[in-house]
């Protein structure tokens, strides 16, 4: 717990937190409670972006799968179940959160998984440097900047979806930790960070909700760092197929919500400059390190993906139909963004 102590603050209030056993609490007698080691570092005053944050705040210790706190069918979380009875190779919990993390493509993995599959971090090593990992789930891309030495923290509101990072953490003996909290009240220090990076996951945020995540992210870089976030572009392929299936109508609850690259500048202007990067096509989440995971038809997807992305480098008008893309935002000043 001396890590958390000395690394954590009040979402609330910012003020320091002491160690109650069962929970942490700060001065102003705010309280957080402790499972399974985890502090959940939930503000449960405002309204939740997921339901199953308001599972992870009313968690009880003794349950080490927590399957309330998950986003998945009854089904997944009985085959959950199934799983944890027949101790294997794979976390049960992480072995249903791979098409919900990587992306429907990714269903045929779903309680079949080998490996865990873990991405290149698209950024330079880390060097000891913090990095927080807004949205983490299992812990794909924590785990993921802990092995290129960053000091990685992963925060999300699934309890279950943390315990399952912590428990793969242990098992691959990847150095990183993990809090549940939200993205809107993140529980660090100003200035605390060197980088901020989040994947397939503001894009479920409402518009305002998205500037308060932006507004945190600001607040804990330090001078010069810089937060690299993923966000399913308005003008992709793939995303104007989505968007068409659902009639264009506004986004509402956790549905995927499409960016306009201009609107991505004003969102990310609270951080500072940005530049925009591609991350893939015909889908959102995949990833050239998981194509030995595929099918040979998806295999060939992820390759056709992987082709563009190279010729989008010297092709610009290809950049502005990727369906994701990375927008890297280095901190300089604070300023509302605009919507």
């Amino acid at each position: 717990m001396t890590w958390y102590l000395d690394n954590l603050v009040c979402p609330r209030d910012r003020s320091r937190l002491s160690d109650r056993g069962s929970s942490l609490e700060c001065a102003h007698a705010h309280r957080y409670p402790v499972i399974e080691g985890v502090p959940i570092m939930l503000v449960t005053d405002v309204a939740p972006t997921i339901d199953i944050a308001g599972a992870s705040a009313a968690a009880e210790a003794g349950d080490p799968w927590q399957l309330s706190t998950l986003s998945l069918s009854d089904e997944e979380r009985a085959g959950i179940a199934r799983l944890a009875q027949q101790p294997g190779a794979i976390d049960p919990v992480v072995a249903y959160l791979v098409a919900a993390t990587n992306g429907l493509m990714y269903k045929h993995l779903v309680g079949q998984l080998a490996e865990y599959p873990l991405p290149d971090l698209p950024l330079p090593d880390g060097a000891g440097r913090r990095l927080v990992d807004v949205g983490c789930s299992w812990g794909r891309w924590t785990l993921a900047a802990a092995a290129r030495g960053y000091d990685a923290v992963g925060i999300d509101p699934s309890l279950g979806a943390v315990l399952a990072a912590t428990r793969v953490a242990r098992q691959l003996g990847r150095p990183a930790h993990f809090v549940v909290a939200d993205a809107r009240h993140l529980p660090f220090p100003d200035g605390s960070a060197d980088t901020v990076y989040s994947y397939s996951v503001l894009q479920h945020l409402s518009r305002a909700d998205a500037a308060a995540a932006v507004g945190e992210i600001a607040r804990v870089l330090r001078a010069g760092g810089f937060a690299k976030l993923q966000f399913p572009t308005r003008l992709g392929i793939r995303c104007l197929y989505h968007q068409a299936r659902r009639g264009f109508r506004e986004p509402a609850g956790f549905e995927v919500r499409y960016w306009s690259w201009a609107q991505l500048r004003r969102l990310l202007g609270v951080i500072g400059p940005s530049r925009f990067e591609v991350d893939c096509y015909f889908g959102i989440g995949l990833q050239k390190s998981d194509a030995r995971l595929m099918t040979p038809a998806l295999s060939r997807i992820v390759g056709a993906s992987e082709w563009l992305k190279a010729l989008s480098r010297h092709v610009t008008p290809l950049q502005w139909v990727a369906d994701s893309v990375f927008v890297e935002s280095r901190k300089t000043c604070v300023a509302s963004p605009v919507l």
